[in-house]
């Protein structure tokens, strides 16, 4: 089978009870071209978040986010059906990154750390996938996510207060879809809530429409070159392995729903995320990771035909080229920012919590529970401190005492037996 050739599942328009299309079939176009919208809507808020909350030009990293999921399907030889967009455990390193070298720095740790994503991927197709499974158990996995999550509490809450009315507006919203809503409405809650949040705010005069009005429709997106600096790159270190267990579970996720093992595209699915993510950082965008919310679309429609993530991806760069859509985007008021950073913020700690749920991690195990919890007190009140030019940031000291110190310690206890 060419690259971009499918065969046709059944008469390509209906899905006998109990059956899937596989990642190498599809429907029919028309319909087909359907379910990439549906994907393009899934990966559509969480996507935009990203750059709106970093500062970063959001069509550029959309433009990025497409050609990236054409570059994972190209190097997946189109078997794993993934949509690449903008990581969420970017945020932290990014800010403060930007915070002392600007966007510029921030762009050279994203690139380094795609270049590291992608040499893990090289390792696991020559070494396999146990070293990580060792390096990275859920109660490190889950601490480290938990962290990234809530370390955001502060930036969450200087946005909030210098909007509250919008804040609260936007928070509640979000909170009213999530209840009321099921299905496809229900998974873009947050973004549900933003744009509730944004037109309250535009109606109150809150939003700045100069930027819109003098943005022009259709452009090429703005790029911006990378520089690189060592205490910068240090901050996103962290990031690597979350975007290693992220992929991880993307493919085991995907293996489980298709029933096919996926297990060779493993280290293919950590290089291609990887080199998407360099090229992300190269041109001005934010670094990318595969997306559960496209699970979901896959999970609703039994459509895992890569040939509509084909159609997301080449969507995805035609959104990018109009320049006003960017700039309604940028013009987000501030307390519309608070509002979901309130809500996303926590829910990314919470999601570290869920991979301790789900992996049944056994807190009466000593070792666990202080890991977990020093590592915990550490990230969250940013315990910092600086070596020469290095700042220690308290994601970076918290991944290192949930990495290296989970090792030892179990070491040590084992060399008791």
């Amino acid at each position: 089978m060419s690259l971009l050739s499918w065969k046709l599942h059944g008469n390509g328009k209906n899905i006998a009870h109990g059956d899937v299309v596989s990642t190498d079939e599809r429907l029919t176009w028309p319909r087909t071209i359907g379910v990439g919208v549906q994907h393009i809507a899934a990966m559509f808020g969480a996507t935009f978040l990203v750059p709106i909350i970093t500062g970063f030009p959001p069509t550029t990293t959309l433009f990025f986010s497409g050609i990236g999921t054409l570059l994972f399907l190209t190097l997946t030889q189109n078997k794993v059906p993934s949509y690449l967009g903008s990581s969420f455990a970017f945020l932290a390193p990014i800010a403060a990154a930007k915070s002392g070298g600007g966007m510029s720095a921030a762009l050279g740790g994203v690139v380094v750390t795609g270049l590291i994503l992608a040499a893990v991927g090289l390792i696991v197709r020559q070494a396999g996938i146990g070293w990580i499974n060792w390096l990275l158990p859920p109660v490190v996995t889950g601490t480290i996510v938990m962290v990234i999550g809530l370390n955001l509490a502060g930036a969450a809450k200087n946005n909030f207060v210098a909007g509250p009315m919008i804040g609260i507006i936007t928070l509640a919203s979000i909170g009213v879809v999530s209840a009321l809503s099921r299905g496809f409405l229900n998974r873009i809650s947050i973004f549900a809530g933003l744009v509730i949040g944004y037109v309250v705010a535009m109606i109150m005069g809150d939003v700045k429409t100069d930027g819109i009005t003098s943005a022009s429709w259709v452009a090429m997106p703005s790029f911006t070159s990378p520089t690189f600096d060592s205490k910068a790159i240090v901050l996103f270190l962290p990031v690597v392995l979350v975007l290693i267990a992220e992929n991880v579970g993307h493919v085991k996720a995907v293996s489980a729903m298709t029933g096919k093992n996926l297990d060779d595209q493993m280290g293919t699915a950590l290089m291609a995320d990887g080199l998407a993510t360099t090229l992300a950082g190269a041109g001005g965008g934010s670094g990318t990771t595969t997306y559960a919310e496209n699970i979901g679309v896959m999970a609703a429609t039994r459509v895992y035909s890569t040939a509509a993530y084909w159609i997301a991806g080449i969507g995805a760069i035609v959104l990018s080229l109009s320049p006003k859509f960017g700039a309604v985007l940028s013009a987000t008021p501030v307390g519309a920012l608070g509002g979901v950073g309130v809500a996303l913020f926590g829910m990314i700690g919470v999601l570290g919590a869920r991979i301790w749920i789900d992996s049944r991690v056994d807190f009466s195990n000593s070792i666990n529970l202080l890991i977990a919890a020093s590592a915990l007190i550490i990230g969250i009140s940013d315990m910092s401190w600086t070596v020469g030019d290095y700042t220690f940031s308290g994601i970076i000291n918290a991944t290192l005492v949930a990495v290296i110190g989970h090792r030892v310690l179990n070491a040590l206890a084992n060399s008791r037996k």
